[in-house]
């Protein structure tokens, strides 16, 4: 059964949660997807924090005109981006997230990518980095999503799970220090469910590239 993507709505909501705002605080995990069989994924925090490394690069220099960071986080590649002359906003659904994209020197909107957004058919890149692919856990309806943000003849840059995947599940986030997070639909998909579902939305694959462990590929429509 596919599951709807999230959108907001009154209550706790995933990501406000106390585990990512005191890994964010911290500066450090740990910080873990939780679903309900158990199953842990270690999420990144540390990478997250810091500076754009080099596999962050290989996106970087991919982007062209106006760049919609989707899931910014704490705002490396909209800091990154903005220092290199281009027009780009972050969104994501965490106040902390975009408090420290702002401190950097990033332009963020504590918005769901399923609500308005500014610019919308009007943007050159779109990015889905980190993950984020698995925003709402429906991959499609969210690659469908972007193809509506993007100006025509734009792109989208999407990094897939390091390992083929393509599963629909619901998580916590945990970092074991507390109560989990609220429960959330989410998303893994490696780099063939990443073009499956990308061709079922009407996208094409310009090309898939694998470095420091981490798989992207460059879409159009």
């Amino acid at each position: 059964m596919t599951t709807r993507p999230a959108r907001p709505g009154p209550g706790p909501a995933p990501w406000r949660d106390d585990p990512y705002t005191r890994a964010l605080r911290a500066g450090h995990g740990p910080l873990f997807l939780r679903r309900a069989d158990g199953w842990l994924l270690p999420l990144e925090v540390e990478r997250w924090l810091a500076d754009a490394d080099s596999a962050d690069d290989s996106v970087l220099t991919r982007c062209r005109g106006a760049v919609l960071d989707i899931g910014c986080g704490p705002g490396r590649l909209v800091a990154a981006l903005a220092g290199r002359g281009h027009r780009v906003l972050g969104v994501d659904v965490s106040p902390a997230a975009v408090t420290r994209t702002v401190r950097r020197g990033g332009t963020a909107l504590c918005r769901s990518v399923f609500g308005p957004l500014p610019g919308e058919g009007r943007w050159t890149t779109v990015l889905l980095i980190d993950g984020n692919v698995g925003i709402g856990g429906d991959p499609r309806a969210l690659l469908s999503r972007a193809a509506a943000l993007l100006a025509p003849g734009g792109r989208l840059i999407a990094e897939a799970a390091p390992v083929e995947v393509d599963e629909r599940c619901e998580v916590r986030l945990d970092d074991f220090r507390g109560t989990p997070g609220v429960p959330f639909p989410w998303a893994r998909v490696g780099p063939d469910a990443l073009r499956r579902h990308a061709a079922a939305a009407g996208w094409t694959p310009v090309g898939t590239w694998s470095t420091a462990g981490r798989t992207f590929t460059e879409l159009r429509r």
